[in-house]
């Protein structure tokens, strides 16, 4: 073999080793960005509706990922078993009813801790027709109301019949399943239906179908203010990686201020990632979700803070109706440190 040829075997290899290198050097590189996302489970407490559409949204946006977090968004069986999931470590954020929270953190030592609040009040209310002549909570005395097994409305109801001065055993409770309440509604077969105001969009809609119309009747006009849904995390997570709830916090902070202000986009591109719900529906539950996170009472503190008076008043509802504690500080249940700056 000539000088020539060795001379131009020589380079083909050096140029091979240099390819080669280079590769394996981006390969590298995009391995090491990989594994820098971390992967987060973020479960939600029941059916992933456009009550959900700021999170499905900032998914899909991208804004966990900005942060250095591989995020999945999944649906919940309730708020009870989100709580569960999140104490066990099978996911690591979720959002849950506060008054599930503190009951399964004082009775089974779950440990889990409210990281932000989310709902500043609560969503419960009655519907009924608007041709039933029932215009407040205080004419459904003497009514027919359905519900459902373990129904936080039904376990609040003293406190809110005592607000409007009627006598809670003068009520009628109807066991139905929980799928056909606003079908019995429309249907005349009970007088009132207790429901989130979250809901009232596509039950009205299906209540106009048969020449009715839905009132809603808010359980915080009568002064019923609680801390309704939370986000939560382990305790755990909480020690062992507080940049993770910070960044995370970041993401829902994005999320959230960023749906309020693109309401459609983000029905939008909730319906990509839940194929199953009408874009109509998840504007009507959106809308009423957006009100739910900004309004006045959180405009007067922190994003995402608890007013201490209001989380006392919560808890002392809860306790009631749970049978806990009453002398248990629920300020113990609640962390709000990694919150970011509104």
């Amino acid at each position: 073999m000539g000088i020539a040829m060795k001379t131009r075997k020589f380079s083909e290899f050096v140029r091979s080793v240099a390819l080669a290198a280079l590769v394996f050097g981006v390969s590298a590189v995009s391995s090491k960005n990989a594994s820098a996302q971390q992967q987060v489970q973020f479960m939600m407490d029941f059916l992933p509706s456009g009550e959900y559409a700021a999170f499905y949204g900032g998914w899909a946006k991208g804004f966990w990922k900005e942060e250095g977090i591989d995020i999945t968004v999944t649906r919940g069986y309730g708020s009870s078993d989100t709580v569960t999931k999140v104490a066990n470590g099978a996911a690591e954020f979720g959002i849950s009813d506060l008054g599930s929270m503190m009951t399964a953190r004082q009775r089974a030592g779950a440990p889990v801790k409210a990281i932000s609040s989310l709902y500043t009040y609560s969503p419960h209310s009655f519907f009924v027709l608007e041709s039933s002549g029932i215009n407040s909570i205080k004419d459904l005395a003497g009514k027919r109301l359905g519900i459902t097994p373990g129904n936080s409305h039904r376990i609040y109801f003293p406190e809110v019949a005592k607000r409007v001065g009627i006598d809670e055993n003068s009520i009628t409770w109807v066991s139905v399943d929980g799928s056909a309440m606003g079908t019995l509604l429309i249907q005349k077969k009970i007088d009132a239906a207790p429901l989130y105001t979250i809901h009232h969009y596509f039950n009205n809609k299906a209540a106009k179908m048969a020449g009715e119309s839905i009132k809603i009747l808010p359980y915080v006009e009568t002064g019923f203010k609680i801390y309704s849904s939370v986000i939560l995390t382990n305790e755990k997570i909480i020690a062992q990686n507080p940049e993770l709830v910070k960044a995370f916090l970041r993401g829902v902070q994005r999320s959230l201020l960023w749906a309020r202000d693109n309401r459609e986009e983000a029905c939008k591109l909730h319906v990509e990632k839940v194929p199953t719900i009408a874009l109509d529906d998840c504007l009507g539950s959106l809308n009423a979700t957006m009100d739910l996170v900004f309004n006045k009472d959180s405009e007067g503190s922190a994003f995402g803070k608890f007013d201490p008076a209001r989380l006392k008043f919560t808890y002392q509802v809860v306790a009631k109706a749970q049978d806990l504690k009453p002398d248990w500080d629920p300020q113990q249940a609640v962390d709000t440190s990694f919150l970011p700056p509104r």
